[in-house]
């Protein structure tokens, strides 16, 4: 399936995207009926192998799981073998680049309870929602976790795991991550 033939897909299922859409190789991009998925202009969604030679291990994942769910990425932005995976909601400010396999994840996918867990009960599960600002970096394997605002102009570090609020320019870096430079 050519790239066109998928944004008529992405149309079908009420995706909406700006002009300039470049999608390399094919991405997995599916919005719940009554979610809210919004791509700005000049968008690059890198998901082949050869499109990012930082090494992908999958294609790019971008995903509106519940009907209230929302995630909006900004004008000017690219994404490389990503996972963008919202509950609540997700934003990714203009001019931002999410590197190489990093994953966004608003929620904690299981309830955290056993007994929640076992009776695989949805409504159980923790959300909070990501805002990450303009001008950022997100390097490579990262790993930005639920309720974390990340300031304009962030460097987040290659395999940080990053929860909290950060200010803005700075880079962030480590398990757990934490700033270790302003600028």
């Amino acid at each position: 399936m050519n790239s066109n033939w998928f944004k008529l897909l992405m149309k079908a299922t009420k995706v909406r995207y700006g002009k300039n859409l470049l999608l390399k190789g094919m991405p997995v991009i599916f919005n719940k009926s009554g979610a809210e998925l919004i791509i700005g202009d000049n968008v690059t969604i890198n998901s082949s192998f050869l499109s990012n030679l930082v090494g992908l291990y999958q294609r790019t994942i971008i995903v509106t799981r519940t009907p209230e769910s929302r995630i909006h990425i900004g004008s000017n932005v690219g994404i490389s073998g990503a996972t963008i995976y919202a509950r609540k909601s997700i934003t990714i400010g203009e001019n931002t680049l999410v590197g190489g396999n990093a994953k966004i994840l608003d929620n904690d996918f299981h309830p955290l309870e056993i007994e929640a867990r076992n009776a695989d009960i949805k409504e159980k599960i923790g959300a909070k929602p990501i805002t990450i600002g303009k001008n950022c970096f997100i390097g490579c394997n990262a790993l930005i976790l639920k309720g974390t605002i990340l300031g304009d102009g962030c460097i987040v570090g290659a395999g940080a795991v990053v929860s909290g609020v950060f200010e803005d320019n700075c880079v962030i870096a480590g398990n757990p991550a934490r700033v270790i430079k302003r600028f």
